[in-house]
């Protein structure tokens, strides 16, 4: 992963300066690149096209995003935003800004994290930004 900003960023900030191309994080106030591998996004979009297809059958009021980037907050009262592998976001709050970068301060319903080679990050401090927002992991 690279490292862009050296200045410690907000989540305001990092929604101003981060680039759209490529996907990022907000990770102790620095922007993140993240990247996985080809057997990791398969996992991840076998996830993410089996949900969608599911919430299509039950007509449920959701979207499946494997973009999506939402604010969370350490334990510290740090502010980070994380991008789940896969995302299952309340259709009304995706769609009340349609014009907006694909980030949230919402919490999201779902959060799907594919585990790889940082594991530590999936585990321990996801999991616990996710259950500080009451989010489903």
């Amino acid at each position: 992963m690279k490292t862009y900003t050296k200045q410690k960023l907000t989540f305001d900030d990092f929604l101003k300066e981060c680039s759209e191309e490529g996907l990022y994080e907000l990770v102790d106030g620095k922007i993140v690149e993240v990247r996985a591998t080809r057997k990791h996004d398969d996992v991840a979009n076998f996830m993410l096209f089996g949900l969608n297809d599911e919430i299509r059958r039950l007509n449920l009021n959701y979207v499946v995003n494997n973009t999506a980037v939402f604010r969370t907050v350490t334990a510290n009262g740090i502010e980070q935003g994380r991008k789940p592998d896969v995302s299952v976001i309340d259709k009304d709050v995706w769609r009340s800004n349609r014009s907006a970068y694909s980030a949230l301060e919402e919490p999201i319903q779902l959060a799907i994290e594919v585990t790889s080679t940082n594991w530590e990050d999936d585990y321990i401090d996801k999991l616990d930004e996710y259950q500080r927002l009451g989010v489903t992991e």
